[in-house]
């Protein structure tokens, strides 16, 4: 289904995007690879181009593009050139997140800035730029990896503008899977239950928490149901969930750690 389709994934240099790039070469899919980094990082693994490889070694056809999706340019020249090479564009993840868990006193108007325009504006511009050449697509997606909503002040009382930029994201899922409804563009979120092994958790957490986690494998997994098997839109999917939902009982091959069993929930779970 998803062979010679094209899938925008921003953020795919490491963790879930370039499991999520890795998973759609290997249904022969065109795939589009933004990041920021494109030679070698000292402590991040993977550039644009060696997913790019990876993704063409699977079967996959890729584009890497370097850019930063705060800049509307940079989404433009990602678009621009995604349908110079492929024609246009069937699926858009909005993968790309910046995490700053800090209370009101501690989080700095910079990195308050940086989640805003990482998480809410990229999202928003991504999603409205693609949105032409989606309306032409056989089988237009949105997937949005953001939380369900859930008012309580509990999810909030922490780390309050991480939160707000998050949620922003769900609101746009909300917004925009009635917005495109007519035009028959199914947009959903996606969250995973359990932290996920990536960078970002590595970083923000400590050891125990990182050998608790999932692979980010699980969320590619799902997000392929989500776009293959399931006709839902407006959805805020949980990855375990979609993934029993098509049959799968066994979760072990995504442990971080195989002797770990007792897994860390994920921060809205």
């Amino acid at each position: 289904m998803l062979k010679g389709k094209t899938i925008i994934i921003t953020g795919s240099t490491r963790g879930i995007g370039r499991a999520m790039a890795l998973n759609f070469a290997r249904k022969e899919a065109n795939v589009v690879i933004i990041g920021k980094t494109a030679e070698k990082h000292e402590k991040l693994p993977g550039t644009i181009y060696s997913v790019s490889e990876e993704v063409s070694s699977l079967g996959g056809t890729p584009l890497p593009v370097q850019a930063d999706v705060r800049e509307e340019k940079q989404i433009t020249n990602i678009i621009n050139k995604t349908v110079k090479k492929f024609g246009g564009i069937d699926i858009c993840i909005n993968n790309a997140s910046a995490l700053c868990l800090y209370d009101t006193s501690e989080l700095s108007i910079k990195k308050w800035d940086l989640m805003h325009s990482v998480n809410t504006r990229a999202t928003f511009i991504m999603s409205k730029l693609a949105l032409p050449y989606l309306q032409k697509s056989t089988i237009p997606n949105i997937l949005t990896i953001s939380p369900p909503i859930n008012m309580d002040p509990k999810w909030f009382i922490n780390y309050l503008g991480y939160t707000i930029s998050k949620y922003s994201m769900s609101f746009c899922t909300l917004g925009m899977s009635a917005e495109f409804d007519k035009y028959g563009i199914r947009v959903n979120s996606l969250w995973p239950k359990t932290t996920i092994a990536t960078s970002a958790i590595k970083f923000n957490f400590s050891e125990d928490v990182f050998k608790a986690s999932r692979s980010p494998e699980i969320m590619a997994d799902a997000a392929c149901a989500i776009l293959t098997k399931l006709k839902d839109t407006g959805k805020f999917f949980i990855d375990e969930e979609v993934l029993l939902s098509i049959g799968v009982k066994d979760f072990s091959k995504y442990l971080s750690d195989p002797n770990i069993n007792n897994l860390y929930p994920d921060l809205y779970i």
